[in-house]
C-alpha cells in the first residue's frame, strides 16, 4: 500500500479545500478536514439518532446474508445495486443544508444519498466500483464521512493487490469523477482494530428511476 502517495505535497495545504489526489485514470479530491470536529461530531450524533436504518439480506454465493453494515437511502428516487432495492425517505432540513455545501464544494447536483452506518470494525464494504448504469459514464460520488476514522483501498480493477490506500477520518471530504470508475474499484475492509462508529454519506445523480445495475455502493 502506498498511503504516504496521497499525503505529499498536502503539508501546506488548506485542509478543509478539496485538494486534488495523484491517482492514475482517476479524479480524485480530497478535504481531510472538510468538516470542523465539533460540527461532524453534531452531526454524526443527529444522523445516528434520527435516521431510519436498515440491514437488508442479499444473495452472496447462493446464500442470503445480512449486508455488513446498516444503510439509509434519502432522495428524490428510488435506487437499486447489487440485487438491493432503496425507495426514496424525504430529505430532512438537516440532510439538504448538508447536501446543499457538498454540492457548492463539489460543483455538482445530486439527488440521492446513500447513509452507510458502520457500527463498528466488524462492519465493511466488500470491493466494488460505482458503475451502474443509472449513475452515468463518468459519475461523481462525494463520501462525506463523519464519526470513527477507517481506511478506504483502492486497487486496480482486474488486480488483487492493494494499491493505495487512505484513511477517512471524521469531517473528511472524498469526491471521486472523471474515469475513476472505470480503472479502480475500493473497499472499506473489516478490522480487527478498535475503531469508532462511523456514518459515511455518499451523495450521487441518479439518471433514471427505477433501474439499478451492478456494482457497490461506494465507501
Amino acid at each position: 500500500m502506498q498511503h504516504d502517495l496521497f499525503a505529499a505535497g498536502r503539508a501546506e495545504a488548506d485542509p478543509a479545500v478539496l485538494q486534488p489526489l495523484p491517482l492514475a485514470d482517476a479524479d480524485l479530491r480530497f478535504a481531510p478536514q472538510w468538516v470542523p470536529a465539533d460540527q461532524a461530531a453534531e452531526w454524526f450524533a443527529r444522523l445516528r439518532d434520527d435516521t431510519v436504518w436498515t440491514q437488508p439480506s442479499t444473495r452472496v454465493y447462493a446464500r442470503t446474508v445480512p449486508v455488513p453494515r446498516r444503510l439509509a437511502w434519502v432522495g428524490d428516487v428510488g435506487y437499486g445495486y447489487s440485487g438491493l432495492r432503496h425507495d426514496a425517505a424525504p430529505w430532512t432540513p438537516l440532510l439538504a443544508a448538508i447536501r446543499a455545501r457538498v454540492e457548492a464544494a463539489c460543483g455538482q447536483s445530486f439527488n440521492g444519498l446513500l447513509l452507510n452506518y458502520y457500527r463498528d470494525g466488524r462492519d465493511r464494504m466488500g470491493w466494488h466500483s460505482d458503475d451502474e448504469s443509472v449513475l452515468g459514464r463518468n459519475p461523481v460520488i462525494a463520501s462525506l464521512n463523519l464519526g470513527g476514522t477507517r481506511r478506504f483501498d483502492l486497487r486496480r480493477r482486474g488486480e488483487h493487490r492493494i494499491a493505495h490506500s487512505i484513511d477517512l477520518g471524521p469531517g473528511s471530504l472524498l469526491v471521486m469523477g472523471g474515469a475513476t470508475q472505470h480503472h479502480w474499484q475500493h473497499q472499506i475492509a473489516r478490522t480487527a482494530k478498535e475503531v469508532l462508529p462511523r456514518i459515511n454519506l455518499t451523495f450521487r445523480r441518479i439518471g433514471e428511476i427505477g433501474k439499478g445495475g451492478p456494482g457497490g455502493a461506494a465507501p
